[in-house]
């Protein structure tokens, strides 16, 4: 009896270690290790801190449905694919569908980027709409076969799907194209150790 109630006891201790390695924890923040997106399981391909000087800004996950470790594979991942951020100090909405744009436009060549000038005023306005981001707010950017390039904000999808199917690939290389936000987000999100 008392071998039954210790292999009871270390196969609770064994599930609840299982429920915690099932999150990854950055500055506080908690990213599952798998999400599911409209039926589909993603799981964590990395996460990281985004960095203005030595101020942190934000985090952010990247969940595809396979690993990638280099931008052009984690570009060429097939299905959905979700950015999750999370706020870590307050932001003027407006101020970051600016910045954006702009790691957009530093990201493309001019007439690839011309293309999108529609989708990019018109994420830029759903961020202005929202005027202020605080510290715990979070937000998402998902590619969805389909359907497009879905933003959710605070929880909100945020109007209509953005249909062209390179706006979520011009998106992802903010963060992973050759003059990323931020050089050490971009090591996060492909999964490689700080």
């Amino acid at each position: 009896m008392k071998s039954l109630k210790q292999f009871a006891a270390g196969a609770l201790m064994c599930l609840l270690a299982a429920g915690a390695a099932a999150q990854v924890n950055v500055s506080g923040i908690k990213y599952e290790e798998s999400v599911d997106a409209r039926g589909t399981k993603l799981q964590l391909n990395g996460a990281g801190v985004r960095y203005k000087a030595v101020f942190k800004v934000y985090t952010a996950g990247l969940y595809l449905t396979r690993k990638a470790g280099t931008p052009d594979e984690a570009l060429a991942v097939t299905g959905p694919k979700r950015l999750s951020i999370v706020m870590l100090r307050d932001i003027d909405s407006g101020e970051l569908g600016k910045l954006f744009s702009r790691g957009m436009e530093d990201n493309m060549d001019r007439a690839a980027f011309s293309k999108l000038v529609p989708g990019v005023l018109r994420m830029s306005q759903i961020f202005s709409d929202h005027k202020k981001l605080v510290a715990g707010d979070a937000f998402s950017i998902d590619w969805i076969p389909g359907t497009g390039t879905v933003i959710t904000v605070k929880g909100v999808v945020q109007g209509e799907p953005f249909k062209e199917p390179e706006f979520f690939n011009a998106l992802l290389r903010i963060w992973l194209g050759p003059n990323p936000a931020d050089w050490k987000l971009k090591e996060a999100l492909l999964g490689k150790p700080a």
